[in-house]
This record gives C-alpha cells, sequence and structure tokens, in this order.
C-alpha cells in the first residue's frame, strides 16, 4: 500500500496519501452516482408489478444504501491519512468504530424505512381488494417495530463507543423515576394510547362520541399521545389518550340496527278508527322489506294527548348507514300517513276548542234580541 502511495506521489508530484484519498472519495462518487442512475431505471420495473413487498423494499433500500457507500469511501479514505496526536478521530480504532456506526445508521434507516412502507402496503392492500384489516392494529404493530428498532441500534451504537450498557441501564432505572414523575401527564397519555390499542373500543374510521364530555366525530389518527378526531362540521378534535381512561366512550359505528321510535297523532274524532290504523301499520312494517321483524317491534295506541289521540312504532332497521337509515325511515312516515288516509283519518296537529256557555257578549253590546231588531 505504501509504495502504490509513493508511486502515486511521484507521478502527481502530491503527497501520495492526498492521491489516494482523492480517488477514493471520486470512485464513492462514481458508485453512488450509477447505483441512483440504475435505482431509476429499476424503480419502472418494481412499479410494473403487482407485488407490493418489492416495492416496500425498494423504497427502502433507496436512501440508505448512498449512505451505506459514503460511509464505506469516506472511512477507507480515512485510514490513508497520517496519523497524528493531534488528530486523535483518524487514529485505526476510531476510524473503525466510525465506520461500524454509520453502518448501524445505514441498517436502521433501512429497517425503519421498511417498516413504515410494509404498514403503508398492508393499508393499500386493504383498500384496494376491499379487505377487513384493523388499521389500529397495523399502525400500534409498525410503531413498536420501530420503537424496538431504534432502542437496539442505539444500545449497540453505545456498546460500539466503549459505554458500559449495563450501567446505563442501572442510571436509566434511577432516572426513570424522576423523568416520570416530571411527566406524569405525557406518561398517562401514553398508556391511554396502549390501553386504546390493547382494549380496542374504537378504531380509525369509527364514528365515537362521549356523553361525559362533548367529544363526538371520527376517528382519524391513534397516536402514543392524543387521538385525532374530525368533528361533522370537519373540525379536528386532538384528545389526549389519558381522558379514554376516565370517560365513557360510545361507539356507534358498531351497532348492529338502527331504531326507528315515533309517535304518530290523529284527531279525536277518528278514536273509532284508531285500531285498525295500528293493525295496518303493525303489517306495514312487518312486510317491509327494510325492516328486521327479528328485533323487538311494536306499535300499539299510547296517550290520549291534548290535541290528538296517540300511537307509537318501535322498531330497527337492517342497515347501520346513516343516509339509508334516513331514507327508510322517511318511506315508513310516509307509508303511515297514506294508511292514516286511507282509513279517513288524519293526522292532528295541536288546536284549541272553546266552549262558551249561555248569551256571549262584549263590553258595552246590547243583548242578542235586541241586536236582531
Amino acid at each position: 500500500m505504501n509504495d502504490a502511495m509513493q508511486w502515486l506521489g511521484e507521478i502527481t508530484g502530491l503527497e501520495g496519501w492526498t492521491v489516494a484519498v482523492f480517488l477514493i472519495v471520486f470512485l464513492a462518487l462514481l458508485v453512488d452516482f450509477f447505483q441512483r442512475r440504475l435505482a431509476k431505471r429499476l424503480k419502472r420495473a418494481v412499479e410494473a408489478t403487482e407485488n407490493l413487498w418489492d416495492d416496500a423494499a425498494f423504497y427502502a433500500a433507496s436512501r440508505p444504501i448512498s449512505l451505506f457507500i459514503w460511509v464505506i469511501g469516506v472511512t477507507l479514505a480515512a485510514q490513508f491519512v497520517p496519523y497524528t496526536a493531534d488528530a486523535e478521530v483518524l487514529a485505526p480504532d476510531n476510524v473503525a468504530r466510525i465506520r461500524q456506526v454509520g453502518l448501524l445508521i445505514s441498517l436502521a434507516w433501512f429497517l425503519l424505512r421498511l417498516a413504515t412502507a410494509v404498514e403503508a402496503n398492508f393499508k393499500r392492500r386493504a383498500r384496494d381488494k376491499d379487505e377487513a384489516v384493523d388499521e389500529t392494529t397495523v399502525q400500534a404493530i409498525g410503531r413498536l417495530t420501530r420503537i424496538a428498532i431504534i432502542v437496539t441500534v442505539a444500545l449497540v451504537i453505545m456498546d460500539t463507543l466503549g459505554f458500559s450498557i449495563s450501567g446505563l441501564l442501572a442510571a436509566g432505572g434511577i432516572g426513570g423515576i424522576a423523568i416520570g414523575l416530571a411527566a406524569k401527564d405525557l406518561l398517562a397519555n401514553f398508556f391511554g394510547g396502549l390501553t386504546v390499542y390493547m382494549d380496542r373500543p374504537f378504531s380509525v374510521g369509527d364514528w365515537i362520541r362521549s356523553p361525559d364530555r362533548s367529544i363526538e366525530g371520527v376517528v382519524e389518527n391513534i397516536g402514543w399521545r392524543q387521538t385525532t378526531i374530525r368533528t361533522f362540521d370537519r373540525r379536528p378534535l386532538y384528545v389526549p389518550n389519558a381522558t379514554f381512561t376516565t370517560i365513557t366512550v360510545e361507539n356507534p359505528s358498531r351497532m348492529t340496527h338502527r331504531r326507528i321510535y315515533e309517535t304518530v297523532g290523529i284527531r279525536y274524532d277518528d278514536v273509532g278508527v284508531m285500531e285498525p290504523i295500528v293493525d295496518a301499520v303493525r303489517r306495514m312494517l312487518i312486510e317491509h322489506t327494510d325492516i328486521d321483524d327479528d328485533q323487538t317491534l311494536m306499535v300499539h295506541f299510547n296517550a290520549f294527548g291534548p290535541s290528538s289521540v296517540d300511537f307509537f312504532l318501535y322498531c330497527f332497521t337492517y342497515t347501520t348507514d346513516w343516509q339509508t337509515y334516513h331514507a327508510i325511515k322517511q318511506d315508513v312516515l310516509l307509508r303511515i300517513a297514506k294508511i292514516v288516509a286511507e282509513h279517513g283519518a288524519e293526522i292532528a296537529y295541536p288546536t284549541t276548542t272553546v266552549h262558551l256557555h249561555g248569551d256571549p257578549r262584549f263590553a258595552g253590546a246590547p243583548p242578542a234580541d235586541e241586536a236582531q231588531k
């Protein structure tokens, strides 16, 4: 190696090691340049396939491979630089450690990007093929995987740099108590998010609401610290995860049916046809294709109201979709109005009847018999 450096120095008139460093760095530049050109061509071929996993691997390796090339190139070039006491970093052992740390960072970067790409591919394949995939579980596994990668690589790097891992763990146990006291709210939110992931009271895409708090909307994201909910007026609502451990959460998205519960009033003059109207409405609901007659289904005369005689209907639809439910409810109510009309009755509205006894007279008005004269 020294003979080659002397030969290069004699040819160029420069220090042999400077020429060697230049050539190695230039070679690393060329390798990185050609691998980028090759990657562009491979990208078209990878995207043309239907397999999503080669896309994930290609995406994960596209950038870390450049870091890998430059780590190898720079540390190899550093070995040719003359070592002096003033440049401790260029000591052979230190250069070897820098190379190992750089390669570990490249590997960690690749694994993190791979985990992210695999998580995205799971969601994309579920959407494309209309498969039932729990996005909340996929996100949780992806985040735990990334945390495990970061922690593992960080410990290996510390061991490579000469730090005592056992000492760090012991110090971490003592420092963890202080950190826990100082960041109890942050930890409460973290464990609240962990509880949500384990118990799964709701998932991404669910409509939830809380009778204890003014919380209602569609879950967009479940993070480690907070959950993002999109309200029905399209505003984002950020709820700390610790909140879900102390409140009641209702998840209407997991209902099996939707209920129709309405009261209909007819005139007192039509009370004689109340029974046939109620029977006809009951038959209509039983025969309705969108009403589940295996669930509770009731139609009964209910009350003598202030201005009407009332009956109620109580039944459940097959659908749980909000828009479809209202279309079915509209159809049911229109059919009831038609049944009432077919029986010669009318749906009542608030009225007041005043009964006057004797001869009503206004102030200053003559009696009725005198007025007639």
